[in-house]
């Protein structure tokens, strides 16, 4: 059930780019929901998020920015090691320009730069692109 949590609302978002709306409502929601749309801030994928009531069900509400082509989550949790990241990036992404692999590492949840970056291994959450 945790796990799908992440992958029913990255494809929420996905199904909101393609429809062209400006904002999309998150329910329910979870510490690593709102540590990936962080990522996804970041880099430029969503203008902003905003987190309501975290304590109990809670909802997300996330501002569009329709750069989002596809984003998806695994739900078995791939373990990768550090030197394993740029391979399976090349693997997973179209291109090398575009897009980010997720991973959660015992530094907190990286993109794979800023994982390789760091030279950190962990397990792949999910990509976005």
């Amino acid at each position: 059930m945790g796990r799908r949590i992440l992958n029913d609302a990255l494809r929420a978002i996905v199904n909101a780019e393609k429809r062209g709306k400006a904002s999309v409502e998150l329910k329910p929601i979870s510490t690593v929901m709102s540590s990936f749309l962080n990522i996804m801030k970041d880099r430029g994928y969503i203008k902003n998020y905003q987190v309501f009531d975290p304590h109990r069900v809670g909802r997300i509400s996330v501002e569009l920015q329709g750069r989002v082509r596809d984003c998806k989550a695994l739900t078995y949790r791939q373990d990768i090691k550090a030197k394993d990241i740029e391979t399976y990036t090349k693997q997973t992404l179209p291109t090398r320009q575009w897009g980010y692999v997720v991973i959660t590492t015992p530094d907190g949840v990286l993109d794979h730069e800023e994982a390789i970056k760091r030279n950190v291994g962990g397990q792949v959450l999910g990509y976005f692109h």
